[in-house]
């Protein structure tokens, strides 16, 4: 009798702490791996393991930006792509993560092209910080504040990478009448 109730108890605790876990990554923070290299040198700058393989970047996405879509330039961001956003049409729960580089009621002009652009209330303009391989704001435009899903604020792994994100704001491209 005492081994069941002992089960019972390692079960009720390992459910508690599933339930508090699951709060948390939702309401406050959670980790996110970095995929490729469009916010390389920032983010998984090519760094690689001893047997020659790829280390990807963990980094810790603070998730309290989301009550008041409180964000400034600079900030990287993690976001998903659904609908016509979409860059994947085959995995449109895939994340990206780019850095928000005009906010809404700014004009924003690109380096590559002459087009300007006024950002609409309730959107962003999010491009990477490696622009030869990014897939960014300047070929799918403005995206809406909803889909943001937090903001990066430190790198968590590798151990020899930690610490804290910038805020790199590029000064070339934001234009706020």
């Amino acid at each position: 009798m005492g081994t069941r109730s002992g089960l019972w108890n390692f079960g009720n605790k390992f459910f508690t702490c599933g339930i508090i876990g699951l709060y948390v990554s939702d309401r406050f923070a959670s980790v996110a791996p970095v995929r490729g290299s469009s916010m390389s040198p920032t983010l998984n700058p090519g760094t690689t393991s001893l047997m020659g393989l790829p280390i990807d970047d963990y980094v810790l996405v603070e998730k309290r930006c989301l009550q008041s879509y409180k964000f400034s330039h600079g900030d990287v961001v993690v976001f998903r792509l659904v609908g016509t956003f979409c860059s994947s049409p085959s995995n449109h729960k895939e994340s990206h993560i780019k850095r928000i580089t005009a906010l809404p009621g700014e004009w924003i002009g690109t380096r590559r092209s002459y087009d300007v652009v006024k950002i609409p209330e309730g959107h962003c303009w999010v491009e990477g910080d490696n622009s030869s391989s990014s897939l960014d704001s300047k070929s799918f435009g403005p995206i809406p504040l909803g889909l943001v899903q937090g903001r990066v604020t430190h790198i968590v792994w590798p151990p020899q990478r930690m610490g804290a994100v910038e805020r790199i704001t590029p000064q070339d491209t934001i234009s706020s009448s």
